[in-house]
């Protein structure tokens, strides 16, 4: 049974980076949207994402993220490499929180960011796997 469930949660992991990694590019697109026709679609995009994959994926990826540890508590809760694990999972939650109300003000006409701002802003979850996945692989001891 652990192995499924650490299984899953790295496709919903998969799934939900997937949509971290797309919407900000929505954004892009959306910055420099020709019409308002387009920039209704995009909107459209936008929030179906967010709500439809993104969402959902972070809730799976959390709540078996969260069995996982619970399974291996002993282990665990004294790896400092979990730990650091953790904060930067805390801080992906973060970014999906700022992503969620930039849908908001995409939804709502009120963005006022560039497309260099989200081009940018679309690199973050990429630090975050990169850190996330050194960790989990190489369980480093400080």
């Amino acid at each position: 049974m652990y192995l499924t469930l650490k299984s899953l949660h790295i496709v919903s992991m998969v799934a939900w980076f997937a949509a971290m990694f797309y919407l900000p590019r929505l954004f892009v697109y959306h910055t420099q949207a020709p019409n308002q026709e387009a920039g209704s679609m995009l909107a459209t995009m936008e929030r179906r994402l967010y709500w439809g994959i993104m969402t959902p994926s972070a809730l799976v990826t959390l709540g078996l993220g969260v069995w996982l540890t619970v399974l291996n508590w002993s282990i665990l809760h004294v790896a400092t490499w979990y730990w650091l694990k953790i904060v930067l999972v805390l801080g992906l939650f973060g970014f999906h929180g700022m992503c969620g109300g930039m849908v908001r003000k995409f939804q709502d006409g009120t963005n006022e960011r560039s497309p260099r701002f989200y081009r940018i802003f679309n690199e973050v979850p990429l630090l975050f796997l990169l850190l996330i996945v050194l960790l989990v692989v190489f369980k480093p001891t400080f």
